[in-house]
């Protein structure tokens, strides 16, 4: 299992592929496998690879997968049907009452465990969106010593960058709307070659006073971290 910070849905997989780009709209080509009566699951074909997939809403999920045999065209769904009748017959000896279907796929179903790692994955997305977000602003500011802004979580971020005396580089960065403290921090914090300690509040920002519900804050950028920046996005 890969660490959190590589979502799985970006792992480098065929079959991961095929099914991120067949799943990604929510209408579009959708083949049930019709010998799963308990769960309604979808096929995901790429090559020799095979998948099962269960699409519920946010996220859709690919609970199973195998390799299509040569002179075979269903050998995988005809197995996994089979192993989940089998799960059926085990779980009817072992509980009361019986399950009516004919399958039983809740073995393969997300856990409790899987959801936990979806969420943490969704920090992750929104760490990226962040820094994008931040990245793009201070750069265009750099590029014109204007203020420049984005939309981060439902609120608008705002960057000035200007050179000031002493080949130092200042930054001046608001926030309007409803933003929890600890998101202030990890915008913050994604300015590039700024002192996270250094920031501090102000009560304007260049050149005009703040308006109602914005926070504003400020800092000096290591000229070398701007330069790269600049650089970075220039040859993106």
């Amino acid at each position: 299992m890969p660490p959190v910070t590589v979502l799985l849905s970006e792992v480098d997989h065929p079959l991961v592929r095929k099914a991120n780009d067949q799943f990604s709209a929510p209408s579009g080509p959708r083949e049930r496998i019709k010998a799963v009566d308990d769960t309604v699951m979808f096929k995901v074909k790429v090559q020799r690879w095979r998948g099962a997939l269960v699409d519920a809403g946010e996220p859709s999920w690919l609970v199973a997968a195998g390799i299509r045999e040569d002179g075979s065209r269903d050998d995988f769904y005809a197995a996994l049907a089979e192993s989940l009748k089998l799960a059926r017959t085990r779980y009817n000896a072992e509980h009361a009452p019986s399950l009516a279907t004919q399958t039983h796929s809740a073995g393969l179903l997300p856990t409790a465990e899987d959801k936990d790692r979806y969420r943490a994955e969704a920090g992750v997305r929104l760490l990226r969106e962040l820094r994008a977000a931040v990245h793009g602003v201070v750069h265009a500011s750099l590029l014109d010593g204007y203020e420049h802004t984005a939309e981060i979580s439902g609120a608008e971020l705002g960057v000035v960058v200007r050179a000031v005396e002493d080949n130092a580089t200042y930054v001046a960065l608001r926030i309007v709307g409803s933003v929890p403290t600890d998101l202030v921090a990890v915008v913050l914090s994604l300015v590039p070659g700024c002192d996270r300690d250094g920031w501090y509040p102000e009560f304007a920002m260049p050149e005009r006073p703040l308006r109602a519900n914005e926070q504003a804050y400020s800092n000096l950028m290591d000229p070398v971290a701007a330069a790269e920046l600049l650089e970075a996005h220039d040859g993106a």
